[in-house]
């Protein structure tokens, strides 16, 4: 099944092609831990809930930020409903401390790891992509700053998790920021996503907004001229959702600026057998709310 494709330098202007490649290259790397098996058995033994996913998701990706209440969460993760948000946090911390549920989050992806990767070959694959998570700036970025916080493991596969981990949310919190300037609320950011193409308006539907909530959004982009009649986006909603995105990889440039062209470029060499080995694992969905494959 073909999930994302092929990360090509080629597919995004030169200037911030490499800074696209290694965010298609690392997400899927990052991802699996919500949707492996491992993931999920870790999850019940905390005491979660595994009839959905959304009990565990909530608790792994809040777990940095400490045992944080609803509003703190859905202005971190941005786009989810703040009503879905509350159903389950901070019910999260009743089932387990974070601390709990982050030693548990790197068992999950230690098991999932060796389960899918070959672990033993990743020692410099993790070492470069440390190098560049331990030079995101983290100033007024809440997700990648937990995570900066947070202990290296000694594994060279955790590691690599860890790192594709911290520089996911470095990117997702200049994400944030772009929607911001852009003037996008949370559920017009994914109104407007979905006009472009992104994925089908169903696969947004997991962010918990109501149609009530969608339909209202999607009258305010059209009184902005950003959407026409049918919810697809206008000339002026494509040019504004691509300079989202410029803007997005160009706040994400700064650990692969640091880490150097050459490295950068050996790193997404070696990132192919873990990237296809994570694709070819059939865990992750073949659409995506990140348009991972779209733009």
């Amino acid at each position: 099944m073909k999930v994302f494709a092929v990360p090509e330098v080629s597919e995004v202007p030169m200037d911030t092609a490499r800074v696209r490649q290694m965010w298609h290259l690392l997400e899927p790397l990052h991802a699996l831990h919500y949707y492996a098996p491992e993931s999920f058995e870790e999850a019940a033994a905390l005491g979660y809930g595994t009839g959905e996913r959304w009990p565990s998701y909530f608790a792994w990706r809040a777990a940095p930020l400490g045992p944080a209440g609803p509003a703190r969460v859905a202005a971190a993760f941005y786009s989810f409903s703040p009503a879905m948000v509350a159903r389950y946090v901070p019910a999260a911390w009743e089932v387990a401390a974070p601390a709990d549920v982050l030693a548990a989050r790197l068992r999950a992806v230690d098991r999932t790891y060796r389960a899918l990767l070959d672990v033993t070959g990743v020692q410099e694959a993790a070492a470069l992509a440390r190098r560049a998570a331990e030079a995101a700036d983290t100033a007024g970025r809440p997700l990648a700053a937990a995570h900066a916080e947070l202990p290296w493991a000694d594994a060279p596969h955790l590691v690599l998790w860890q790192a594709a981990t911290l520089l996911r949310e470095h990117r997702g919190d200049g994400h944030v920021a772009a929607l911001l300037t852009a003037g996008l609320d949370p559920v017009e950011a994914l109104v407007s996503f979905a006009a472009v193409g992104a994925a089908p308006e169903g696969v947004f539907a997991s962010r918990g907004w109501s149609g009530e909530e969608w339909a209202a959004a999607r009258e305010r982009l059209a009184a902005r001229g950003l959407v026409d009649a049918d919810g697809a986006a206008t000339p002026a909603g494509r040019e504004l959702r691509a300079e989202v995105e410029r803007r997005t990889d160009e706040l994400a440039a700064a650990p692969w600026a640091a880490l150097g062209p050459d490295s950068a470029g050996r790193l997404a060499e070696l990132l192919g057998g873990p990237w296809l080995a994570a694709i070819g694992s059939g865990l992750l969905p073949s659409e995506n709310t990140l348009g991972i494959g779209k733009i």
